[in-house]
């Protein structure tokens, strides 16, 4: 079984060391950010976010337990945002460390997410997928996520 544990000060310190490098190569890979300038960016985006690191009020911070063993496998962070003039969670990170991935615990994970979500009042979840990263679109598919937005680019070989 897998769980959602409220993350400690101490792990919420290690996600915020590693999570402005993990999204700057996600954007740059996406095409969206120079790779010289996308650490910085990444940094500035998660301090405007989280002006109160772990305390920043409607922002939930998560560790991903695999009840079995209680080992931490992944994290997860939501926040509460208002859609159609109803709040709702928005998935803004969910990490399943790299040797415990494909073992089901993202999307037991959701499972619990939704839990807490209802518990919170709150309407629905939405989350944000890198167009390459083709696998946690059909994990979300699956777990009854539904496109609601895409972005689309077309790279010209020929530019002036």
């Amino acid at each position: 079984m897998t769980a959602l544990r409220a993350m400690s000060e101490e792990a919420f310190a290690r996600y915020a060391k590693h999570s402005s490098p993990n999204y700057a190569r996600e954007k740059v890979a996406s095409g969206e950010w120079e790779e010289e300038t996308a650490l910085e960016q990444a940094r500035q985006l998660f301090d405007e976010m989280l002006p109160k690191g772990l305390n920043t009020p409607d922002h939930y911070f998560y560790e991903i337990v695999d009840e079995w063993d209680d080992k931490t496998v992944g994290m997860l962070w939501f926040t509460v945002r208002e859609r159609a003039g109803k709040k709702s969670a928005y998935v803004v990170d969910i990490i399943i460390d790299d040797e415990h991935q494909r073992k089901g615990h993202a999307s037991r994970a959701f499972r619990a997410l939704e839990e807490k979500v209802r518990a919170l009042g709150l309407t629905g979840i939405g989350l944000n997928v890198f167009g390459n990263n083709v696998s946690a679109q059909r994990l979300y598919a699956r777990l009854g996520y539904e496109p609601v937005n895409i972005s689309m680019f077309k790279h010209l070989e020929d530019s002036i």
